[in-house]
């Protein structure tokens, strides 16, 4: 008999390992997903035309502060822990209360679940969330660019909407961003990559995005999230490692997995680690990947208005992932505000309202959090901007929030590249790696 199988995710990974892993294999029935991490994502249902013929009527997918109720009421045998960015503690809490409940706990590894590209495969991934990945991917995809491949940028997914029209996405300019009805969280990873003119697919069937990506690219480059390894098996695993965070690289999943893989690793932001931090990261990448190359680089921070800033009073506004799920308490937006010279940093906690309220008091955060998973939580940074008593803001996310939310203040962006500090350098690398025929 086929085992029952509940898959434990987040809107990525578990619609990935089902797709590949489970979804025609008869010794498996999966009779539910659970979700966590990412707001309004359960009590939706995994539609038929993406779960296949033996899922006539989709896979229901349920709040997973349920999943010991459903182990017992859905007689289950195994359960696949499928999403990313948690702790080694935090894994086995949840293997426990799996197995307390008599069924399996199971992780699927990269054997079963990465897809073999007809092409080169340059894959770009992080030990934590906001650890300055998409740095290191728009470097990435300039250089490869620059030595006349044709790219085609592969994003981890964020399907959180209609989930039968983001089969396959493919997006060539902004306009299509608003097509797709892509939230702020999407916008922040593909509106970069698309003002380079590169050309982004994302989804969720990301075999078929493979296909449809192979027809019009030399190079495919994996744009890894939430501290995930690839969905594709890479050429070339450039892993980002962060020194404001030391020791995190051997405390979280995957991330320790992506390590231990990697070929290359970038410590990012050493122009603001102290050097015993990044020591400590540099001395973990050697106990556990002595032959990774180690690059060592900086994430310079720019603005475009200084006078915003210098003196002034401001509130910062980061990306949201950083602070929800890479437990930050700030990014690169309250790295510029000092070093531009704000007078005072304000904190959000005594205005943010909703649930930027609640991430900025469950983690402390120093800035407020660009939620933008849907249109309430877009309202609700609007008010929490309007309620803030300063004289600016500071904006660090990488799509332009004044095209979605009124903001009453003067407004500083800002933005962040890649400086490689010393030898080797990434471009040195590639250019060694694949050669243009």
């Amino acid at each position: 008999m086929a085992k029952r199988v509940i898959i434990m995710g987040a809107a990525g990974r578990d619609f990935h390992n089902f797709n590949v892993y489970y979804r025609d294999n008869p010794n498996y029935e999966v009779v539910a997903f659970t979700a966590a991490q990412i707001p309004g994502i359960e009590k939706r249902t995994y539609p038929p035309e993406l779960a296949g013929e033996r899922y006539p009527n989709g896979i229901p997918i349920y709040s997973e502060s349920l999943l010991p109720k459903l182990i017992k009421d859905l007689n289950v045998d195994e359960v696949a822990f499928s999403y990313s960015d948690v702790s080694h503690e935090y894994v086995m809490h949840r293997a426990s209360i799996v197995m307390a409940c008599g069924a399996t706990f199971k992780l699927l590894g990269p054997k079963d679940t990465m897809i073999k590209s007809s092409k080169p495969v340059v894959a770009v991934c992080a030990i934590r969330t906001g650890a300055g990945k998409s740095t290191v991917s728009r470097k990435v995809a300039k250089i490869l660019r620059d030595m006349k491949f044709k790219v085609a940028v592969i994003r981890h997914p964020m399907p959180y909407g209609d989930l039968e029209k983001q089969i396959v996405q493919k997006f060539k300019n902004l306009e299509d961003m608003e097509r797709y009805n892509c939230t702020v969280e999407e916008k922040e990873e593909y509106e970069p990559h698309l003002k380079l003119g590169l050309t982004v697919y994302a989804g969720v069937d990301y075999e078929k995005i493979l296909k449809e990506a192979e027809k019009e690219a030399d190079i495919i480059l994996w744009d890894g999230g939430n501290n995930d390894y690839p969905f594709y098996k890479p050429d070339l695993l450039i892993v980002v490692a962060d020194p404001l965070r030391p020791g995190h690289e051997l405390k979280y999943f995957p991330g320790e997995v992506n390590l231990r893989m990697a070929d290359i690793v970038v410590i990012n932001k050493v122009n603001v680690a102290s050097e015993e931090n990044i020591k400590i990261v540099e001395e973990n990448i050697r106990k556990v990947n002595s032959k990774a190359i180690i690059i060592r680089a900086a994430s310079e921070v720019y603005v475009d208005k200084p006078e915003v800033i210098e003196g002034k009073r401001v509130i910062v506004v980061e990306d949201g992932p950083t602070l929800l799920h890479g437990d930050m308490k700030f990014g690169a937006g309250y790295v510029a505000a000092k070093k531009f010279g704000a007078s005072e940093i304000i904190s959000p906690s005594t205005f943010a309202v909703g649930s930027i309220k609640e991430v900025v008091d469950r983690h402390g955060s120093l800035a407020v959090p660009a939620l933008g998973y849907s249109s309430e939580q877009l309202a609700e940074l609007e008010e929490t901007l309007k309620k803030a008593k300063c004289d600016g803001v500071v904006i660090a996310t990488p799509t332009d929030l004044t095209r979605f939310i009124k903001i009453d203040k003067p407004v500083a962006k800002v933005t962040f590249e890649l400086v490689e500090v010393g030898e080797p350098k990434l471009e040195d690398v590639l250019k060694d790696r694949f050669k243009q025929s």
